[in-house]
């Protein structure tokens, strides 16, 4: 497994770390059986991508092996925010065929955390997602880490989300404060 240097983390606040520790302690009360967790939100930059990476790292952080799985498939910033050189292999090249899950995922500089990085863009995602393929990855992973956590698109914008949290453990939907409306935020949790 090769490794990914995640730069440009911007260090949390003890009080902001202490709200993802409660975070992660809430989801550890739910039973060991929400271990496979799906992120999203109702529009884009609802902070959906910091909410889960920051999750992962709690988890990390706890001593739990811990996988975060960049799976917007249509407008990812994870490679772009964490200073990732080059377009390494990620989820669409394992949901594809194309590669192994063990060559689609990374050890980082956090001890404890792995990520699986989108790879290339696909020009199908919701028939990508769709397939028996990813079911089968996510019952592997499980076997292999204590903790999967999935940021996907929004909810609102597509329906990739519903599709990724319907093979899931558990969902979590991410809300910028003052910036969703309840009727948007209804609609959201029904497709869930």
């Amino acid at each position: 497994m090769d490794k990914l240097e995640l730069q440009n983390i911007i260090p949390l606040t003890n009080q902001e770390k202490e709200v993802f520790r409660t975070l992660r302690t809430n989801i550890e009360f739910t039973g060991i059986e929400n271990r496979v967790i799906a992120v999203t939100s109702c529009t884009p930059d609802d902070g959906k991508t910091t909410v889960s990476f920051q999750l992962a790292c709690a988890f990390a952080e706890n001593g739990k092996k811990t996988l975060y799985i960049d799976a917007d498939l249509r407008k990812s910033v994870f490679i772009q925010r964490f200073g990732i050189k080059g377009k390494p292999i990620g989820l669409c090249h394992c949901l594809s065929g194309q590669a192994s899950m063990l060559d689609s995922m990374y050890k980082t500089n956090i001890e404890y955390l792995y990520v699986m990085p989108v790879g290339a863009y696909p020009t199908n995602p919701t028939e990508l997602l769709s397939k028996d393929r990813l079911a089968q990855m996510l019952t592997e992973l499980k076997k292999a880490f204590d903790y999967v956590i999935i940021d996907t698109p929004p909810l609102a914008s597509v329906v990739d989300a519903a599709i990724i949290a319907k093979q899931c453990d558990a969902s979590m939907l991410v809300l910028a404060a003052d910036n969703s409306s309840r009727k948007l935020v209804k609609d959201v949790v029904a497709r869930l």
